[in-house]
């Protein structure tokens, strides 16, 4: 990725989201409250090929944190949602050639076995937003199907690029049960 795809997205999605809420802040919601719902995305286990979106979007998280304490006083609530995978036709265009071979590899890593669409991710949105969650502040509500929980889809290939370990019994324990792997 080069430097300006890094700022661009760093710029957009998580300066554009400190912009945005500061100016919401400071135009009503400083004087007569309200509710910010943020979307970031399924970065917990890190986002491999995309590092500038999981920067952003980590920093997003913290930026609803920080906020929903700051702005408490106000009778702010600061949250967010993380979705899963999430298809639509206008994702599916923006890959291009790619897009349905990407979200096809995708389901495998939901425990779901299929993924989301965007019908799912709003209701979150809109019950955050409302009455019913006025004593949550501060909260990344994950709608997902327990695909964060699940293991990444980016492969790693099979290498020994790593320095040993401590030699003792364990690293020893280690290197019988490497050499042993293809016999399983």
């Amino acid at each position: 990725m080069s430097a300006k795809g890094w700022k661009a997205v760093i710029d957009t999605n998580l300066t554009g989201t400190f912009h945005c809420s500061q100016e919401v802040y400071r135009a009503w919601m400083k004087e007569h409250g309200g509710a910010i719902v943020n979307i970031i995305a399924d970065m917990w286990k890190g986002f491999p090929g995309m590092a500038h979106t999981g920067a952003a979007r980590a920093a997003v998280e913290n930026l609803t944190k920080s906020l929903a304490i700051e702005w408490a006083a106000s009778g702010v609530r600061v949250n967010s949602v993380a979705p899963g995978t999430i298809i639509s036709k206008t994702a599916v265009a923006n890959y291009k050639e790619a897009g349905p071979a990407l979200f096809q590899m995708s389901i495998a890593f939901s425990p779901a076995k299929r993924l989301g669409v965007p019908e799912e991710i709003s209701p979150a949105v809109c019950f955050l937003l409302s009455p019913a969650a006025s004593y949550i502040s501060g909260a990344t509500l994950r709608v997902d199907a327990g695909q964060s929980l699940y293991h990444s889809m980016w492969e790693i290939p099979d290498h020994s690029a790593w320095p040993e370990p401590p030699n003792g019994e364990n690293a020893e324990t280690l290197r019988e049960i490497l050499n042993n792997k293809s016999k399983l």
